[in-house]
This record gives structure tokens, sequence and C-alpha cells, in this order.
């Protein structure tokens, strides 16, 4: 108990899945924690379940990653109620299929406005509310969609490799510049979550899930809380030494199994 006791974090898409547990998991070791997303009704339930365990550690805001606007207005509530941020996890994203082939500009669009272009807003203004603090972690979930690449994800792919990058870009920053902020990337292959199991899926693409292995699929497809252990783990002082990193958590999907 108390890992990241008394830091404060901003857990982005924090209503359900994987921020739902980050936030869990992050309040019960001591954080106060923003917890938010555009489900409103989701997130302050989580909020209300959170402060009834650990009284006022845990804070809604209705939020759109990709607007600037409100990540400076989260930023400030952030500090108001809680006197500073120390952790941010962007975590918020969209996935949809589409290949190179069918994927519209529009949705294209769409997902890097989200998965890319709100975690940029996110690093930057996360990166100048821990400067004051002295020091910080961001934690930015990426996939193996952005290291190994995924034929039905095109735009999602990218996006996500896109993340990967900044992750290093803004690493490579806050070394050069001695900031005692580390900024590191999680690269799951599969999450049972509700934007993966509510994702709609063509007739032809629910052939290829169904003509897997089940036990393969077991294999691929990690718990929620999983993720937020690694998380936790980033967020706390325990990672210090650690910066620019791309953390995978895909039960060796990348490896061959001879």
């Amino acid at each position: 108990m108390g890992r990241v006791q008394d830091k404060v974090a901003i857990i982005t898409g924090g209503a359900s899945g994987v921020g739902a547990e980050d936030a869990r998991l992050l309040a019960r070791e001591g954080a106060k924690v923003v917890i938010t997303d555009l489900n409103q009704e989701l997130g302050e339930k989580v909020a209300a379940e959170i402060n009834g365990k650990h009284p006022d550690s845990a804070l809604f805001i209705r939020h759109d990653i990709a607007n600037e606007d409100d990540w400076i207005s989260v930023i400030a509530r952030t500090e108001e109620k809680f006197g500073g941020l120390d952790v941010l996890v962007n975590n918020a994203a969209i996935l949809a299929y589409g290949t190179i082939e069918d994927t519209s500009l529009e949705l294209w669009q769409k997902i890097q406005r989200i998965n890319s272009d709100g975690y940029f807003l996110g690093c930057k203004h996360g990166l100048l509310a821990m400067k004051k603090r002295g020091g910080g972690s961001i934690v930015n979930m990426s996939s193996m969609a952005g290291i190994g690449g995924m034929s039905s994800f095109a735009a999602y792919s990218a996006s996500k490799g896109a993340v990967a990058a900044l992750t290093r870009s803004v690493a490579a920053h806050c070394r050069m510049n001695l900031y005692k902020i580390r900024c590191n990337s999680i690269h799951p292959d599969g999450i049972v979550t509700p934007m993966v199991a509510n994702l709609p899926r063509d007739p032809n693409q629910q052939a290829k899930v169904r003509e897997k292995d089940p036990k393969q699929l077991q294999a691929r497809f990690c718990m929620p809380a999983d993720i937020a252990n690694l998380v936790l783990f980033l967020a706390s002082d325990e990672s210090r030494f650690i910066q620019g990193a791309e953390m995978r958590i895909d039960n060796g999907y990348l490896m061959w199994a001879d």
C-alpha cells in the first residue's frame, strides 16, 4: 500500500475498462485521481465508487481529449482541487476496423484526432503542469499495433505508432533539459474491455475471428488489471530510471512459438 501516496493523477478514458481499473488501483495505493471521459454517467459512478472507499480521493471531469481548451480546464481544475499534477495516464482512445484500402479519409482523421492529437495535447499541457511540481510521470497507452502493425486497423495502427514516437520525443526532451519528468509507453496486444467487446465486426472479420484457436485468443487477451499493475509501476518512484521505454505487455505475441 502507498506506492503512489499523495501523488495526483489524471486518467483519461477513466469511465470504464483499463482507465477505470487504473483509477481504482492508483487510489488504492494512495493517489488522488482525476477521471476524465466523455461518458459522464459512468465516470461519475467510478469516482463515487472510489470516494466511497477512499474519501475525497477522486474527481470526475467531462473531457474531450482532442480539445485544447478542455485540457487547459482539466489541469486547472486538478490543480485547484488537489494542488498539482504528478501523473498523467493518456488512456482514452477509439478503435475501428479499416484496411488501407477501405479506410476513408474521414475515419482516418477522426482516429488521428483522438488517438494522436489528444495525446499530443496531454503530453504538452501535462508536462507544463509537472514542471511546477518539479517532476512527474507521463504514461501513454500505445499498442502492439503501433509496433507490429495490423492489416485490419490501418488508421489505429498509425495513431498508436505516433504515440510511441511522441513518447520517445517527450522523453528525450525531458532528459536533455534535466526535467525530472518521465514519459513511457505501454503496448498491449488485446485487452478484455468494452471498447474491444463492442467493436462492430463485419461478417468477413467475424469469420476470421472464429477461425482462430480459442487457446491462442486466450493467450492474446489480458485483463485491465494486468495493464493497471504496469501503470502503477510507471506512475510510482519505483520506475524512476525508466525513460522513453516501450513496455510490451503482450504475452510474447511477436515471438515465434516453435
